[in-house]
């Protein structure tokens, strides 16, 4: 917005300076400048004014109680800061119980209330593409983070916190090692069902394990905890049950694999079903010290969430173009380059990484 009306500001001063010289007498001459300098300071106050009001931008996480999404919140306030940005940086999301109606309603609600933009964690699969094409519509700016719309609808760019085939391989690496290269039985305990990022990294870890040295291991089941913790605690349980012989429990989210290792330390388990996934160091230092959960991985909540809001507030405020090949800077977090996202038909992305394997040596 900023650049499109300097621009205008350049264009009638140019104009004006047309009009001077093609003005027959001075007099003429003096009273278009006159009236080209009031143009220009009324441009000039719009201006100032562009630049005082701000951009004002929704940061919306899967649900609310969630620690890795509060992390998120903190790098983006972090951005918000530094990008001297004076629009309202809000920080709003459903429950865990109404996840995709809630994100859903907090999308077109932000779309009403005109926001400059919004940063989706989805958790809607695609249901909530038409709110955010209305959203994209309405000429406010539409990024999404940690889980992108699988159909890319609605969105300009996805912000990916680690290469989602990546993924796959880093849980079976992890399942093997846990395990031994004789390799064993194991089950996956995710979020949700149209969780469109567990969807994605549990398809890349059925692909991987199709690969000879993944020949050992073999997937049980999958079953969803809904990313709430005593329903991943009770489905935990209930995979104990029914594969007596499983060895380990894979949960690709960090409310689920908490819940998971809980309920083998509380059942006393934990020498004879393993927990691994994708969980928060300071949550998961005990069960990994005491033996539960040897092994996981994660990224920093706190840099995707400074990424996530560096670049919508880029792309807000006409300084970045989300097309293909465009590089931008991201403050202490470097240069990146938006590309296709190969694990997508369509849409684009920006992938920051890396994974980080925790286990005894680190996690303290």
């Amino acid at each position: 917005m900023k650049k499109n009306i300097l621009r205008i500001l350049a264009l009638i001063i140019v104009l004006s300076l047309a009009l001077v010289a093609c003005a027959p007498a001075e007099e003429a001459a003096e009273t278009v400048m006159e009236e080209a300098e009031e143009v220009v300071e009324e441009v000039e106050e719009v201006v100032e004014e562009a630049v005082d009001e701000g951009v004002d931008m929704v940061l919306l996480p899967k649900f609310m109680g969630n620690l890795v999404f509060d992390e998120a919140n903190q790098g983006a306030e972090e951005a918000h800061a530094e990008l001297g940005n004076t629009g309202e940086l809000e920080y709003i999301g459903p429950t865990a119980e109404n996840s995709v109606a809630g994100q859903i309603e907090i999308v077109t609600s932000a779309t009403t209330r005109g926001v400059g933009a919004i940063m989706i964690s989805n958790n809607a699969g695609d249901q909530i593409a038409p709110a955010a094409q209305a959203a994209l519509d309405a000429g406010i700016t539409v990024v999404t983070w940690d889980s992108p719309i699988p159909s890319a609808e609605g969105e300009q760019l996805f912000v990916a916190q680690v290469d989602f085939d990546e993924t796959g391989e880093v849980m079976a690496d992890m399942a093997l090692s846990i395990l031994g290269e004789d390799g064993g039985k194991f089950a996956v305990l995710s979020a949700s069902p149209d969780a469109a990022n567990q969807n994605a990294w549990i398809a890349a870890l059925e692909e991987v394990l199709k690969e000879p040295e993944y020949a050992a291991l073999e997937l049980l089941d999958i079953v969803y905890g809904n990313d709430i913790s005593e329903d991943s605690y009770n489905q935990a349980l209930a995979l104990v049950q029914t594969y007596p012989d499983m060895e380990l429990i894979m949960a690709p989210t960090t409310i689920g694999i908490a819940s998971a290792a809980k309920a083998m330390q509380d059942e006393g388990l934990c020498e004879t079903v393993k927990i691994s996934g994708l969980g928060l160091p300071s949550e998961m230092v005990d069960f990994t010290m005491n033996g539960c959960a040897p092994e996981f991985a994660l990224w920093s909540f706190v840099d995707l969430g400074y990424l996530s809001y560096y670049v919508s507030y880029l792309i807000a405020t006409d300084e970045l173009e989300p097309v293909e090949g465009a590089t931008f800077e991201a403050g202490r977090m470097g240069t990146y380059t938006i590309e296709k996202d190969p694990t997508r038909d369509a849409g684009l992305r920006v992938l920051m990484g890396p994974f980080s394997v925790y286990d005894e040596t680190n996690v303290q």
